[in-house]
């Protein structure tokens, strides 16, 4: 049987909590390791459980869950970060991405999805709520630059890592397949993202899907 993905919670309802954490283990295949109420606490449970995934309500006291994300990525912390959230702005999902999340998750999702969702992002996917599809694609829309323009920025390579980028596949996996270094992708990735003029390889994923470039083969024109 497949190791489970190991999680931790923050959400400062405990019985949403409690009850997400059992609904999530009931398959045995997600393991909520640790969870909280208090974003206080973040840094010192993902240091003492190591995590594969970290997933964060956005509303909680004293440091909001965008906010929480930002520390941690600023200090350090890559694994994938979910934002899992009653609010269905457009707004919001927009500063989620640009703080780093993995994904966006609403909590009106079905539990079977949430879970999906959290194995897709532990493999290195990003996930977005359905709802939120049209959203991430009206942020898209508002970036300055036609697709045909914006795309012919890139180099052949940028071309290739965009093409896997929209399979959602991860920086190691891309890695793997190009046979490059994990910090030469990275460094690809920055600079699709500036060309491209998105926040979060979220969008960049998207944004290959609506104009048609994940279909076309890695370096094809």
């Amino acid at each position: 049987m497949t190791e489970a993905i190991r999680i931790v919670l923050f959400d400062d309802h405990t019985l949403f909590r409690m009850g997400l954490a059992e609904l999530l283990e009931r398959h045995g295949k997600v393991s909520v390791v640790a969870m909280s109420g208090k974003p206080s606490e973040a840094a010192a449970l993902l240091d003492e459980h190591r995590p594969d995934v970290a997933v964060l309500d956005l509303n909680m006291p004293g440091t909001d869950g965008i906010t929480l994300l930002t520390q941690l990525r600023e200090t350090g912390y890559t694994l994938p970060i979910l934002l899992l959230t009653v609010s269905d702005s457009q707004e919001d999902l927009a500063a989620a991405l640009r703080a780093g999340a993995r994904g966006y998750l609403l909590k009106n999702m079905e539990p079977d999805d949430v879970e999906d969702a959290i194995l897709r992002a532990a493999r290195g996917e990003t996930v977005v709520a359905p709802e939120m599809t049209g959203k991430l694609v009206n942020l898209l829309d508002q970036k300055q630059g036609t697709p045909d323009s914006l795309l012919s920025q890139l180099t052949q390579r940028e071309r290739e890592v965009l093409s896997y980028l929209s399979r959602g596949q991860s920086n190691k996996a891309i890695a793997r397949v190009l046979n490059i270094s994990h910090d030469t992708v990275k460094l690809h990735v920055r600079h699709i993202l500036a060309k491209l003029n998105l926040s979060s390889r979220v969008e960049a994923a998207v944004f290959a899907v609506e104009h048609k470039y994940a279909t076309r083969s890695p370096g094809g024109n």
